[in-house]
C-alpha cells in the first residue's frame, strides 16, 4: 500500500472522486500544508492556518499506479485557478500535490509539465513535499456518500 495527498478544492467531492477509482483502497479528508497544529475547520476557512482541505489516498501500486492518480487529479479540478475551486474562494481551497518521496514528486511534476499544452492558461498546483496530515471531523467524512450533496466543483464522471 502506498499514500498520495491531492488538493483539489473543497475536498467532499475530490474524497468521493479517489474512491471510484479502482485500486484506491481507503481515502480521508483533512488539512495539510499550512502550520497550525490540530486545525479545526473553522480555522481553516479563516485563512490563519495556512493549511489545504485534501485528500489523503491510499492505494494499491499493483492495481493503479501514482501516475494514474495524478492524471485523474488534473481531470478533476480546474488547475489553472489560483487559490480557489468553482463558487469556493481562499488559500484553503488552492490546487497542490502533496508527495512523499523524490519518484512521487518526478511524477507529478512530469504529468504537470505534459498536461499544460491541453489548458489554455499557466497550470498553477503547487507540488510540495506532504507534512503532517490532520483528519477533518468526522461530518466531513465522506460526506457526499453520506449525504448525496457536496461533489462541490467536481463534475463527476465515472472513473476509467
Amino acid at each position: 500500500m502506498q499514500k498520495a495527498i491531492f488538493a483539489a478544492g473543497c475536498f467532499w467531492g475530490v474524497q468521493y472522486y479517489f474512491d471510484q477509482v479502482p485500486g484506491v483502497l481507503k481515502t480521508a479528508v483533512g488539512y495539510t500544508g499550512g502550520h497550525k497544529e490540530n486545525p479545526t475547520y473553522e480555522q481553516v476557512c479563516a485563512h490563519g492556518t495556512g493549511h489545504a482541505e485534501a485528500t489523503l489516498v491510499e492505494f494499491n501500486p499493483e492495481k493503479v499506479s501514482y501516475e494514474t492518480l495524478v492524471k485523474h487529479f488534473f481531470r478533476l479540478h480546474d488547475p489553472t485557478q489560483l487559490n480557489r475551486q468553482g463558487p469556493d474562494i481562499g488559500d484553503q481551497y488552492r490546487s497542490a500535490i502533496f508527495y512523499f518521496d523524490d519518484n512521487q514528486k518526478k511524477i507529478a511534476e512530469k504529468v504537470k509539465k505534459e498536461l499544460q499544452p491541453k489548458f489554455k492558461k499557466p497550470i498553477v498546483t503547487e507540488i510540495s513535499k506532504a507534512s503532517k496530515f490532520f483528519e477533518a471531523e468526522d461530518y466531513h467524512q465522506k460526506y457526499t456518500e453520506k449525504t448525496g450533496r457536496g461533489f462541490c466543483h467536481v463534475d463527476y464522471a465515472p472513473v476509467s
